[in-house]
């Protein structure tokens, strides 16, 4: 996607998929170490992308410093394209991992989610946005416009990654949510954002609400439980692959960024059960390389393939409806 703006010429780029959100440091603290990495959901969506070889954009906000410089270096080191206006901001975002002892991650946030209006003058094939980039503001405001202006040009997708301690009250963050899924048509969340979003509400209820929205599809990921693809005709559950977990950090971004290559790879429009299927297991074998090494270090394209092949050789899914 390219952008019109006051203070940047338009740039052709030839990009099958852009991403919009926030890019931030991680800060990730255990009992004996405290590393630094670059991060943030969309972010880790892109780099995720361009390590399959997809021509990605990011559009986010930076700043000029060192931790700003980090992360444009791990961007370009996939060969994910900054779009103009990135560097916005006075001070980089950053966000402090907690590790426990399972591996799993609690954040603090320092961010800062600011955007200038922009205008799209060419579309990509997919449009991705989430995380806090959709509920802190005066950003989110300019995505959701953004998402707007685009609707209806390409697929769009969206993955809300909930983070309780950044919203509002609950009545808000839901109507915020449900703002940008009218605007895309396949939604991806945990089981504990959409526990979080609909409390009592089954992942089945959930789902069904999602669509009744206007997404055509809905995936609820439950980590070891597996995951669960929802089309109106369609709902398929594939486990989790098993392996050993080095740590939680970025495996739903992989998740997503292995659903997108799916989405512009699928052999049909419709979502049969077998295209349905298939981006399952590309997106749940991405998860599962993830889970394997420390920190947000998603797959090559070479490294899904392998690990894609080997799931093709086991029963992976259940499935009611047609297509």
């Amino acid at each position: 996607m390219d952008y019109q703006e006051t203070a940047t010429r338009d740039t052709p780029w030839a990009l099958d998929v852009t991403v919009v959100g926030e890019a931030l440091i991680d800060v990730v603290t255990t009992p004996n170490h405290r590393s630094e990495h670059p991060g943030g959901s969309p972010a880790n969506v892109a780099y995720g992308l361009a390590r399959l070889g997809v021509p990605t954009g990011l559009l986010t906000a930076l700043g000029p410093d060192i931790r700003g410089k980090t992360i444009e270096s791990h961007l370009s080191s996939a060969g994910v394209v900054l779009l103009p206006g990135s560097r916005s901001l006075k001070q980089t975002a950053s966000a402090t991992a907690t590790l426990t002892p399972d591996g799993s991650a609690h954040y603090d946030f320092d961010i800062t989610w600011d955007l200038d209006p922009c205008t799209p003058a060419a579309f990509p094939k997919i449009l991705h946005t989430g995380s806090i980039a959709t509920f802190l503001e005066p950003g989110a405001g300019v995505v959701k416009s953004l998402l707007e202006q685009t609707h209806g040009h390409c697929l769009m997708t969206y993955d809300p990654n909930i983070r309780p301690a950044l919203l509002g009250s609950h009545q808000e963050a839901k109507a915020l949510f449900e703002d940008f899924v009218a605007l895309t048509d396949v939604v991806k969340l945990s089981d504990e954002d959409a526990q979080w979003l609909y409390p009592g509400k089954s992942t089945g209820e959930t789902a069904a609400h999602i669509l009744g929205l206007g997404a055509r599809m809905c995936v609820i990921t439950k980590g070891a439980q597996g995951s669960q693809f929802t089309t109106p005709a369609v709902d398929i559950s594939i486990p989790a692959v098993r392996t050993t977990v080095a740590d939680t950090i970025g495996a739903g971004d992989s998740f997503m960024s292995a659903l997108i290559f799916g989405l512009l790879n699928r052999s049909t429009g419709v979502f049969t059960p077998a295209v349905v299927e298939q981006l399952g297991r590309l997106a749940t074998a991405a998860a599962a390389i993830t889970v394997h090494r420390p920190g947000a270090h998603p797959p090559t394209l070479e490294e899904l393939n392998a690990m894609d092949a080997r799931l093709l050789s086991k029963p992976r899914r259940s499935v009611s409806g047609e297509g």
